[in-house]
């Protein structure tokens, strides 16, 4: 990097970008707000001002006399006009059919009362209208303009908005009756109004009073470029002066700590040891920067007594992964892992895997033959995780064997089992079993199950289903329990498929579960392979819908295929 760019990206030009920036921000915030507390002052004065003089016109009016002939007479006018006669307003021909209305008494008083109230008033125009519904239009009744050019006639009208005409005629007579709109004639216009009623107390007309609002934009364009100017101005100044304060009290500050951040980099690199390069810092400022320095020396000095017990460290992590590394190999050789496990006897085939979340885990498999017509399967999944759980997975697969090899039940075996490690469990841990012997001559399977996961089975002409089995408490839950035991019967092309929850419970990045439905349709999808494939298919699927996600639960599978007790050599 150049000097130049170095200069530009330090970090004295982010201070004072950041002034500048902070400044504009400040400064266009107040910009918005003045701005709209201006628009709305001058905007409310100029309703105000409009309602009012509409209100003072209609009142006195009203004391003069009854309205409502005179604007009957112009509506009835109005309305038997035909639409190509209505869109000749304003020309001679139009007003010659709205001529006899000007002479009118009435019509000459309330243009006397209006032309007063237009002289002594600021509005732009005022006058005497009523509006159409059917037509949509603004119908003028009176009108005390003295400019020929501009003034209008009774009958001459203008196109209103239904919305804004339904504001008039809907008024409830709270609040200032008023109306800002973009004209296409007038331009931007402020109209107050104020109802005229007749004798028959419906609303005859109204008093309309127009007042331009050319002055607010006029000013608010004016108050912006000032304000602008001055914003400018307070920018340069901010930023000048709060960049200088930084520096000195920042920035030069953080360059020398910086400096002596170098020197020992190198001094290490060159080997020398008791360095001093943050404590000989003269930093003064009474703030974090000075306590940054002060920390940095404290820092180089604890770093010196780190190096020293770092060798000690590595050595101590080095021996550490040794003793897990053959923590892992000794739990993999205590689990069956000799694949054909039985290549004399022929009515069986069975293939399992564990697959730890940590170094060594806890769950477990195992089978055996109890005698020459029983084979015991089990599969296990002990409570925690890491070396507690690996040490009780061991004690519990030696408990679990050896009741097993006695000729129990597997009623009997987790029975006795639980009394086992509930006699000397005083770390309160358990484990969930599911226990079945296998007898080859009938396809007789009897099984127990605490607290695991449900069992799967395939039937000869069938598909892997869930055996929602009948569960007992875990082993080593409570002393004194019982386990139900059940029986299936396997014809010859059964099999069976056992797991722990690491299975199902496998997330994906946004923390989904794999979930049984998922297992099983990997089950089936591979359910004419031989245990090893099907297992091996499984754990794909598995893998494929996790993405790389961390595994946190120890993930065992156990499949078993029962192949008849004389089965047919291939």
């Amino acid at each position: 990097m150049s000097a130049r760019e170095r200069k530009h990206h330090s970090l004295a030009a982010r201070v004072f970008h950041s002034s500048l920036m902070g400044s504009i921000v400040l400064g266009l915030v107040a910009l918005a707000v003045g701005l709209g507390l201006y628009t709305l002052a001058v905007s409310n004065r100029y309703i105000s001002q409009a309602f009012s003089l509409s209100r003072s016109a209609a009142g006195i009016i009203e004391v003069a006399g009854d309205i409502r002939p005179l604007s009957d007479a112009v509506m009835t006018a109005y309305c038997e006009q035909t639409d190509d006669e209505r869109a000749q307003t304003m020309t001679d021909a139009y007003h010659a059919r709205f001529s006899a209305l000007a002479e009118r008494e009435d019509y000459r008083l309330v243009r006397a009362i209006l032309t007063n109230f237009s002289h002594s008033s600021d509005a732009d125009a005022i006058y005497l209208a009523m509006y159409d519904r059917d037509t949509c239009a603004m119908v003028y009744l009176c009108d005390p303009d003295e400019n020929p050019e501009t003034v209008m006639m009774p009958g001459d009208w203008d196109p209103v908005t239904r919305k804004g005409m339904e504001h008039f005629l809907t008024w409830d007579g709270k609040g200032m009756l008023y109306a800002i709109e973009n004209t296409e004639r007038y331009g931007w216009l402020c109209t107050g109004g104020a109802p005229i009623r007749g004798a028959d107390g419906e609303v005859a007309a109204f008093v309309l009073s127009d007042i331009t609002l050319t002055n607010v934009w006029d000013g608010v364009k004016t108050f912006l470029v000032q304000f602008l100017l001055a914003l400018a101005a307070a920018t340069l100044l901010v930023g000048f002066v709060s960049t200088r304060r930084m520096k000195k009290e920042l920035v030069e500050p953080i360059n020398q700590i910086t400096d002596a951040a170098q020197s020992y980099v190198s001094s290490r690199r060159a080997g020398e040891q008791n360095t001093d390069h943050f404590g000989r810092l003269n930093i003064r400022t009474g703030d974090e920067v000075e306590n940054l320095s002060l920390v940095m020396a404290d820092m180089e000095r604890e770093l010196i007594d780190y190096a020293d017990h770092l060798l000690q460290a590595t050595a101590e992590n080095e021996r550490i992964s040794t003793e897990l590394s053959l923590a892992t190999r000794i739990q993999a050789d205590m689990l069956p892992n000799i694949y054909p496990a039985f290549p004399d006897r022929p009515e069986i085939d069975i293939y399992a895997t564990m697959t730890p979340a940590r170094e060594v885990g806890g769950d477990f498999y195992d089978f055996f033959f109890v005698d020459d017509d029983h084979l015991c399967m089990v599969i296990a999944d002990v409570s925690g995780k890491g070396i507690p759980a690996a040490l009780f997975m061991m004690a519990s697969k030696i408990v679990l064997a050896n009741n097993a090899k006695m000729g129990k039940s597997p009623s009997q075996i987790l029975r006795d089992t639980n009394e086992s490690v509930c006699s000397n469990n005083r770390e309160e841990m358990f484990v969930t079993v599911w226990l079945g012997i296998l007898e080859l001559s009938t396809g007789t399977l009897t099984c127990a199950n605490a607290g695991h996961e449900y069992p799967t089975f395939k039937h000869a002409d069938g598909r892997f289903e869930l055996y929602k089995d009948r569960h007992g408490l875990v082993i080593g839950g409570m002393a004194g329990m019982k386990y139900p035991e059940y029986s299936l019967h396997l014809e010859p092309g059964s099999k069976l498929f056992v797991y722990t929850d690491g299975v199902p419970e496998t997330t994906d990045p946004q923390n989904v579960m794999f979930g049984t439905e998922r297992m099983l349709a990997a089950l089936n999808a591979a359910a004419e392979d031989a245990p090893e494939q099907i297992l091996h298919r499984v754990r794909e699927a598995v893998d494929a819908f996790a993405r790389g996600a961390e595994q946190f639960d120890d993930v065992t599978m156990l499949c078993m295929q029962y192949n008849g007790p004389n089965p047919v050599a291939p």
